[in-house]
């Protein structure tokens, strides 16, 4: 009898075991596949090129459950993964699989349009791709793949994270899930006033959901030991994947963790947990503890709002939300927040 799994990501732990299964195993495979790694980065010159050579990080993602602003998304995701190993975005390949018998022109050039907008804000080039009109799908389904790159000395390990390092968000939660529930599922909020409806559509690019700048104006001020995007199963999830990478413990404070009013109003209504709704928008970093404030400041400076939430600690100390005195267990979500609409 078949047990399907529910929408969303893979089980970790089936993750888990395929990854096991088939490594990665290339000398010039700086960062590989694994729970919590954003992107793969490679050595295109090899070891003979020196510290002063460079680095190429390389990140794919599809966009599955927007139908509005697909481009948009599908190249600000896929920057954001390349951006959280240190690397600048560069060239954008897209794979556009549109709808049998719900495709006109109309739909195609504006796709194009929204990949081409959000590739000149971020000065990435788009080159190249595949177009295709096929059966089974009721959507366009867009999937991305990012090519970026770095100094060897820039690189950000996903599993860099260390006991005493500060964990610092910026924005703040679920910027991606709000939008997304304001633009397609607007019938099932319309309780809410319809100026917190367009406000929530707007969150798609204010505060927007590229962390590019988030992450280079970080790492650019201070000792930045890891960096994640929280997508799928929200800002929990994210947390679990930063600690699984490096092998960690974290104490997170609930009630340090910003949240948008309009994500916790839609929320509400909804009866869904920001913690697990996908959280693109809100860059996760660790933090040496002495370039914590430095860190804060200039994203201040720049006008990106930032705030600690918690601590790396001792892997045996576990994932723990403290709320006041009271701490329980980092909540898990088994699919995103968002997946109960889409279900």
């Amino acid at each position: 009898m078949i047990n399907p799994y529910p929408l969303g990501k893979l089980p970790p732990e089936h993750l888990a075991r395929l990854l096991e299964r088939y490594p990665a195993r290339n000398a010039r495979v700086v960062i590989g596949p694994g729970i919590g790694h954003d992107a793969a980065v490679i050595d295109v010159c090899g070891a003979g090129s020196g510290p002063s050579g460079h680095y190429l990080a390389v990140k794919t993602d599809p966009i599955t459950f927007a139908t509005d602003e697909v481009g948009w998304y599908a190249v600000h995701v896929n920057a954001n993964d390349i951006a959280c190993t240190g690397a600048t975005p560069r060239w954008f390949l897209v794979t556009l699989l549109l709808p049998q018998s719900r495709t006109d022109e109309v739909l195609v050039d504006s796709i194009f349009a929204q990949v081409t907008q959000a590739c000149k804000q971020l000065d990435i080039v788009l080159v190249g791709g595949h177009t295709e009109i096929t059966y089974g799908i009721d959507r366009p389904i867009v999937a991305g793949f990012m090519l970026g790159e770095m100094e060897r000395q820039a690189l950000v390990r996903p599993d860099g994270a260390r006991p005493g390092d500060i964990l610092l968000l910026t924005k703040g939660i679920a910027v991606e899930g709000t939008a997304i529930i304001a633009r397609e599922k607007r019938s099932d909020i319309v309780e809410v006033a319809p100026s917190l409806i367009e406000r929530s559509r707007e969150f798609l690019r204010d505060p927007g959901i590229s962390v590019v700048r988030d992450a280079a104006v970080a790492t650019a001020a201070g000792d930045v030991h890891a960096m994640h995007d929280p997508t799928d199963g929200g800002l929990s999830t994210g947390l679990q994947e930063m600690a699984a990478a490096a092998g960690v413990g974290l104490v997170v404070d609930e009630h340090a963790i910003p949240i948008f009013t309009e994500t916790a109003t839609v929320c509400e209504l909804l009866g869904l947990d920001p913690l697990g709704l996908i959280a693109s928008g809100a860059l996760l970093l660790a933090v040496a503890p002495g370039d914590a404030a430095a860190v804060s400041t200039a994203l201040q400076a720049e006008g990106i709002a930032s705030a600690p939430i918690g601590q790396v600690v001792d892997r045996e100390r576990g994932l723990i939300l403290r709320s006041g005195d009271v701490e329980r267990p980092l909540p898990r979500f088994e699919q995103d927040e968002l997946a109960k609409l889409f279900g």
